[in-house]
């Protein structure tokens, strides 16, 4: 499938793009954001901590009280509070930030992290590790569609293919709404994204196409908002070789009449190796690829699921 010549845009933790603004002066440099997938996103750096006026160097700040009403305040100086400013400037950044699609976050920081950052009692005793950080609490609380992930997390390969599936989808449906959405928009838009979503969450692919079926005389502005979202939290769920193996078998069935017996034992076969953990993913999707383009066929020809990211991106040779 192809994609849009312009790059998506990401935003990101600044120290994560090598740029030197944390506490100590330093940076936490992610060469898979810097290097490899710079080339195919358009990079936001944010650090805002620095963007609130604290400075580099400046005082380490941690989360203090409890993980549902943190504080953020001063390591060594507890009078420094900087909450309501790093709240302010998440919700701030998510007004501004109106043409991203993901947010890459520093882990474990008090301001930037997701989840599992460190809370502390007021004498420095750890309370618990369900913490989030202020910015980001305040801009996920925005934006609850956007895909966003943490540094550490994408150099699991399936978390890293997950995350930027559901970058380029959102991408797609920005640039649904930027043509105006229309019944028929939002049907083609389903239509395409069939396959990934059965991949994804099978239960959650009936229940939309449910969705759209009954659609009705509801305006599609109003059902819009309602598909994606539910669209979003689907793709979130990681596909399974299980599930996976369910697509490839359906993809499979379109070329039953168009390929030789000796293709289908062959193309069983391969599908077969990846259900059991001997091939990765790309082994089978590039036998279809083949097939398909020997055997065009228009509807499996829109399929995202065949192209959900681009293919030098190599996301899916460790799955």
């Amino acid at each position: 499938m192809a994609h849009s010549p312009a790059k998506p845009k990401i935003a990101i933790s600044a120290c994560l793009m090598g740029f030197e603004v944390r506490y100590n002066g330093g940076h936490k440099e992610s060469r898979l954001c810097s290097r490899t997938l710079a080339e195919h996103f358009d990079f936001i750096a944010v650090c805002p901590e620095v963007a609130i006026g604290m400075g580099v160097p400046r005082q380490p700040i941690r989360l203090t009280g409890t993980a549902q009403h943190p504080e953020a305040v001063g390591t060594v100086d507890p009078s420094l509070n900087v909450t309501l400013p790093l709240a302010d400037y998440g919700r701030k950044m998510a007004t501004d930030l109106v043409d991203i699609c993901g947010y890459i976050f520093m882990h474990r920081s008090p301001s930037c992290g997701l989840e599992r950052v460190k809370v502390y009692h007021a004498n420095g005793a750890p309370v618990s590790a369900d913490g989030r950080g202020i910015y980001a609490q305040a801009f996920c609380a925005s934006h609850p569609d956007l895909p966003v992930e943490e540094d550490g997390r994408l150099n699991d390969p399936v978390l890293r293919e997950n995350f930027l599936t559901r970058v380029y989808a959102y991408s797609a449906w920005q640039q649904l709404l930027g043509q105006g959405l229309t019944r028929r928009g939002l049907t083609e838009f389903h239509s395409r994204y069939k396959y990934l979503l059965m991949a994804h969450d099978p239960a959650q692919y009936k229940a939309l196409g449910h969705l759209l079926g009954n659609m009705g005389d509801t305006a599609p502005d109003e059902l819009g908002p309602r598909y994606f979202s539910e669209l979003m939290a689907a793709l979130k769920k990681c596909a399974t070789r299980r599930t996976h193996t369910n697509v490839l078998q359906h993809l499979s069935g379109y070329l039953k009449r168009a390929i030789s017996a000796a293709d289908k034992v062959e193309m069983q076969h391969v599908i077969r190796q990846y259900h059991q953990g001997f091939v990765p993913l790309v082994v089978p999707l590039t036998l279809l690829k083949h097939h398909f383009r020997l055997h065009p066929d228009p509807y499996i020809a829109q399929q995202v699921y065949l192209q959900p990211h681009p293919e030098n991106l190599s996301l899916r040779n460790a799955l």
